[in-house]
């Protein structure tokens, strides 16, 4: 049991650490295009509001309702990731 759990833990962090968006993609889509429980559409922001959000949502001036969810996910994340994570869905 135990060499399962430690499979799955390296499954799921490889998985994440593939692609920066890869975490991103249940709550907001592929494309960043999906509206799931009243998520932004994060493909029709401008780069530059998109990295702010991500920064405010680092220092806890961004947010609302799921303020503390995208805190953790972007948690230790540097800006040079939230602009590479842009430039893959903001076009």
């Amino acid at each position: 049991m135990k060499k399962i759990i430690i499979a799955a833990s390296l499954l799921t962090a490889s998985v994440a650490f593939a692609s920066p968006y890869a975490k991103c993609v249940a709550c907001h889509g592929a494309d960043g295009e999906k509206n799931h429980m009243g998520n932004k559409i994060i493909k029709d922001l401008s780069k530059a509001d998109f990295v702010a959000a991500l920064k405010g949502y680092q220092d806890g001036t961004y947010g609302g309702a799921k303020k503390a969810l995208m805190a953790g996910q972007v948690k230790g994340m540097t800006e040079a990731t939230m602009n590479e994570i842009a430039d893959l869905i903001i076009k």
